[in-house]
């Protein structure tokens, strides 16, 4: 029997630099409400969204990539060439195939870097993080992009009075390269397929094309169903992870979750006890739900405006559409 020789990865990975592109329009809860009957005053109590931005024609879940995944190569002082595979996760790529991946490799200029989309809702970040963590160690790509990108405003009924005001557009993008000691934790990831229906699209993509119904697919859920699950069990799955990389929240500088509502994020800070030192990200508030780009936007935002710095420790959690979640602690940029 032939041995197969062994993979020479580095020992460890970790998130070296991070991007992010937030479209210029600029979207303020009075625009939302020319739709749907409520308040200023609802929406802020309900998600804590005072704006958000929705791009225009030119900025697609391409475009937007590349603009953010710019930002973290740079940031992480390497060149395009350099990078040997590139994960999107997204939603709201509207051709089936061919991956938008491959596109945003090409055009970044890397050299013929494996690329591949994923599908996993708010939690695609995380998903993509350890998948990258896994090439560098494996030793199949040296670097790898992770995006999250979203054009959700396509996705959006701005009629439905549960989710119009929720949804952003946007992208965010971290390179994940070799270490010399741990600095992504093991990832804590499930999914709850019997609670699939409590997030998703109305009607499949075939329906609308055969005239079954006149409406474009939208993303709808049901919010209170989301809203605890969310607060109850995703607290326990962010405790896993701290438990999983060894430390506890006494450890941690920074706490970036999913960018889904204010209240949930403020739930888990108070269900996980956190010490009033911890950073927590409340991007959502002018950038709103943006689905796998909310946790690495949040991020770059972080560090960008010196809340966060370079070499804190952080907890971060995605959860969403599936339902699936994954959570990790990782060292930032």
């Amino acid at each position: 029997m032939a041995k197969i020789k062994p993979s020479k990865g580095a020992p460890y990975a970790r998130i070296l630099g991070v991007g992010g592109y937030r479209p210029t329009r600029v979207v303020p809860n009075e625009v939302i409400l020319e739709t749907i009957d409520s308040s200023d005053e609802w929406i802020r109590s309900r998600s804590g969204i005072e704006t958000r931005h929705w791009a225009n024609d030119e900025e697609t879940v391409a475009a937007m990539s590349i603009e953010a995944s710019g930002k973290a190569i740079a940031d992480a002082g390497i060149s395009a060439e350099q990078i040997g595979g590139v994960i999107v996760s997204t939603v709201s790529h509207f051709k089936q195939t061919p991956a938008v991946a491959t596109e945003i490799a090409d055009k970044l200029g890397t050299a013929k870097a494996a690329a591949f989309d994923i599908s996993a809702g708010c939690a695609g970040f995380g998903y993509g993080l350890t998948l990258a963590k896994g090439m560098v160690v494996e030793g199949s790509a040296e670097y790898v992009l992770v995006i999250g990108v979203e054009r959700l405003s396509d996705l959006t009924d701005l009629e439905d009075r549960a989710t119009a005001f929720l949804f952003g557009d946007g992208a965010g993008a971290v390179v994940v390269g070799p270490a010399k000691e741990p600095a992504i934790g093991p990832t804590v990831w499930g999914s709850e397929g019997d609670k699939s229906e409590t997030i998703k699209q109305t009607v499949p993509w075939t329906d609308y094309r055969d005239g079954t119904v006149e409406k474009f697919p939208a993303i709808t859920q049901e919010g209170q169903a989301v809203f605890r699950w969310a607060v109850f069990e995703m607290a326990k799955v962010a405790q896993q992870a701290l438990d999983a990389a060894g430390i506890s929240v006494d450890d941690l500088d920074v706490f970036i979750p999913h960018q889904a509502n204010v209240r949930i994020i403020d739930s888990m800070v108070k269900t996980l006890k956190l010490p009033e030192h911890v950073t927590v990200a409340r991007d959502i508030r002018t950038t709103g739900n943006t689905s796998a780009a909310s946790i690495p936007l949040a991020m770059e935002r972080l560090l960008a405006t010196g809340e966060a710095k370079s070499g804190d420790t952080a907890l971060v959690i995605g959860f969403g559409a599936g339902l699936v979640y994954a959570a990790t602690v990782v060292t930032l940029p």
